[in-house]
């Protein structure tokens, strides 16, 4: 029984229960929130490290970091590092996107030792073993069910780009920059035939079922630049989406929607609105979005300010995009920085929101402030390691020897510091 299948019968699944504690919230809103679709529990019941996590509008934003090797470079054992890493410093989900050797082995040891959801993109494997040009019904069912098995707890299918959208998304100026998009875009042109994931669609439902695998409804039609946002191409896949949402609810296959992409902030908003009305407010999981095309090496900070105002008009769970986006492979501090400038911007959003505890930590950091406890602002720090490396360079650059003595930091040093001035006045008014 899947967690949408036991919600909808009103049985609160263990899963339930741990996500109700993680969010402070009362555990039925968790189970009403599952049965209508609109929360998400990616938890397979083969994953057994897996600490549950819920996705949807009226939980804490979720932040997703992208890892895994290409056909040019990485190992099983860097991925796993990168793993580590992007738990480390926030990471909710961690997707393996995989495309070079070693994919069953990369994804079997990251899945053995992974405490939060693991998501996969099967398109990727199926291209991998098989080539671009076999896309047959068989293969693809093969590679879904050999993942959903292994334990993968959510799965990418670019099952809503039709044959019929692709001359629209060729108008574009940058076309069709989802990988598996592309792939299906040229395997469908060149077979004249519909796409495989969608016709073979019940099927990947029933072995999602089988093992509770979430669904992620793949945006293989984002928009990869300003210029192609919110166009038709985007909205037509958009709109069988929303169809397919529908499907995996009947099938009790719990299912997110991907979105975009490259969008300026203007038309944030309505790309959110849009996919609650057409998806029945199925849970919004985008990338970026990236909000201006001519930062390369800042995308982390590009994409965390779209992410922010994404996650503050209904998005779900943000896919974080480190600074080598459009650049290159990742590597370990990439990862970092890119998960950190996400849980930035998926906090400050919940903080607008006021959504359950989400001002706690920025509470809590201020009083310690405060009072210059230096090692709690460090324990409190969305990146302490980060915070206590400045501090340290701080005080040595200056001449202290020691991290916590001062009530000042070396910008203001003692006689200027606003902070130990205002401590100083509570005292005599008080």
């Amino acid at each position: 029984m899947t967690q949408l299948e036991a919600a909808k019968l009103g049985i609160f699944t263990s899963e339930m229960k741990q996500v109700a504690e993680i969010e402070q919230i009362d555990v039925q809103k968790i189970l009403d929130g599952v049965a209508s679709g609109r929360i998400v529990i990616p938890a397979n019941i083969n994953h057994k490290s897996l600490v549950p996590c819920g996705i949807g509008r009226i939980l804490k934003t979720k932040i997703n970091a992208n890892i895994g090797n290409s056909t040019l470079s990485s190992c099983p054992g860097e991925e796993y590092r990168k793993m580590e890493i992007a738990i480390k410093y926030g990471a909710d989900t961690v997707m393996d996107l995989s495309t070079g050797e070693n994919i069953g082995l990369i994804r079997k040891n990251l899945l053995a030792r992974c405490s939060v959801p693991l998501g996969t993109v099967p398109i990727y494997e199926v291209v991998a073993r098989y080539g671009g040009s076999d896309f047959s019904r068989e293969k693809i069912l093969e590679v879904i069910a050999e993942q959903a098995e292994q334990g993968v707890d959510y799965m990418t299918i670019h099952a809503g780009l039709l044959r019929k959208h692709v001359p629209l998304a060729l108008k574009r100026k940058l076309g069709i920059v989802s990988r598996g998009g592309a792939l299906l875009a040229a395997w469908m042109s060149e077979k004249n035939q519909e796409n495989p994931f969608y016709e073979c669609f019940d099927e990947i439902l029933e072995i999602c079922r089988k093992y509770d695998v979430t669904l992620s409804l793949g945006d293989g039609l984002r928009p990869g630049c300003l210029a192609d946002a919110s166009d038709e191409a985007q909205f037509a896949e958009l709109d069988t989406l929303g169809e397919l949402v529908k499907r995996c609810r009947a099938a009790g296959v719990q299912s997110m929607v991907e979105g975009p992409g490259h969008v300026p902030l203007d038309q944030i908003r309505e790309n959110m609105e849009r996919e609650q009305k057409i998806c029945d407010d199925a849970p919004f999981y985008i990338l970026g979005p990236i909000v201006i095309d001519c930062a390369p090496g800042y995308d982390h900070l590009v994409g965390s300010m779209g992410g922010m105002m994404g996650a503050y008009y209904g998005a779900s769970m943000l896919c974080y995009v480190t600074p080598k986006e459009h650049l290159g492979l990742p590597e370990l501090d990439d990862v970092r920085r890119g998960v950190v400038a996400f849980k930035i911007a998926a906090h400050a959003a919940d903080v607008a929101l006021h959504k359950n505890s989400a001002r706690n930590r920025d509470d809590a950091i201020s009083e310690a402030r405060a009072i210059f406890d230096w090692e709690r602002q460090f324990e409190l720090a969305l990146d302490g390691d980060e915070a206590r490396k400045l501090r340290s360079e701080a005080v040595k650059s200056s001449g202290q020897t020691s991290l916590h003595g001062t009530e000042y930091c070396t910008m203001c040093g003692p006689d200027f510091c606003s902070v130990r001035l205002s401590g100083k006045l509570k005292k005599i008014i008080n």
